[in-house]
């Protein structure tokens, strides 16, 4: 480009380009707008997916309203905590199949990072300048944000049972129920991660998915799968998806359980880190194929 002939002009030119900030500056500022847009994205889309609201509702209010109504003579539940009295067994079920709808949400919204990342919204993002932890947990804060919404509607609809929950117990429970989607979205996101086509989806969520689900205490109390067998104790022990349902639990009655509450910190924590590391383009499984497109090296 020519440079301009006038002196004056050109000085002009040259303190401007002295004040005016760096074009790929990243502040507080953008990476807020960088996570409000891409939460925003995700609630429009959730709200605008209005069959995806009533299939998150569809497998607890099964639960809930025919299993439970099976089950209330033969799984009652004993005067164990967080409970000060004997509860039935629908009252017990319902922390638990809160929990499921983040499960399951976690899991459908790392199906569709494995879609972005080849053809939507992440592939651009990805190759943006800020770096990749930060749209991962922007990523990560956005299907927290639907779960949440998705459980307290549930929970809403499970008051009309007679669950006992104090009201002060929802808004207890709303930290819980913060850590536990982070948590199961972080898992997710590692998940997606290490899959190459969507169609191989679908069979990571069934190994993943239902033994986290099952094999744990959100359908039937530890003290009653001890008494059955110690190896599918200490399974259930082990699964991290026990301890964000004791976490729920014990938060809508207004109580903190301390070990459940360390054990989803630090599961979190340990898989989103590995989740950054894997996305990240010079040292993780992102690299190795090729970039976010997941070609091949």
């Amino acid at each position: 480009m020519r440079s301009p002939s006038n002196p004056a002009v050109a000085a002009r030119a040259e303190d401007g380009a002295k004040t005016v900030p760096h074009a790929g500056r990243l502040d507080a500022v953008g990476y807020l707008i960088a996570l409000g847009g891409i939460v925003r994205r995700e609630l429009l889309r959730f709200f605008h997916q209005k069959e995806r609201f009533f299939s998150a509702m569809v497998r607890p209010l099964v639960w809930l309203f025919i299993f439970a109504a099976g089950f209330r003579n033969t799984l009652g539940t004993s005067i164990t905590p967080p409970y000060e009295t004997y509860v039935l067994y629908e009252a017990y079920v319902v922390p638990g199949l809160a929990v499921m709808i983040q499960l399951f949400n976690g899991m459908q919204s790392s199906l569709s990072m494995v879609y972005d990342r080849e053809v939507g919204s992440m592939k651009v993002l990805l190759t943006s300048p800020y770096p990749r932890w930060s749209l991962l947990l922007a990523k990560l804060v956005a299907g927290v944000s639907v779960s949440i919404v998705q459980a307290y509607a549930f929970l809403a609809i499970a008051w009309f049972w007679e669950t006992g929950i104090p009201p002060l117990g929802y808004l207890a429970a709303l930290p819980a129920f913060l850590a536990s989607g982070l948590m199961l979205g972080a898992i997710g996101l590692f998940l997606s991660s290490l899959v190459r086509q969507l169609e191989n989806f679908a069979s990571v969520m069934n190994f993943v998915i239902f033994p986290m689900f099952f094999a744990s205490s959100a359908l039937y109390p530890l003290w009653q799968v001890r008494a059955s067998s110690e190896w599918l104790y200490l399974i259930c022990q082990a699964n991290p998806f026990t301890h964000a349902v004791e976490l729920v639990r014990f938060a809508l009655y207004g109580r903190f359980e301390p070990v459940a509450c360390a054990v989803v910190v630090g599961i979190g924590l340990l898989f989103f880190t590995l989740a950054a590391i894997a996305y990240d383009p010079g040292r993780g499984i992102m690299a190795r194929r090729g970039g976010p497109a997941g070609e091949a090296a």
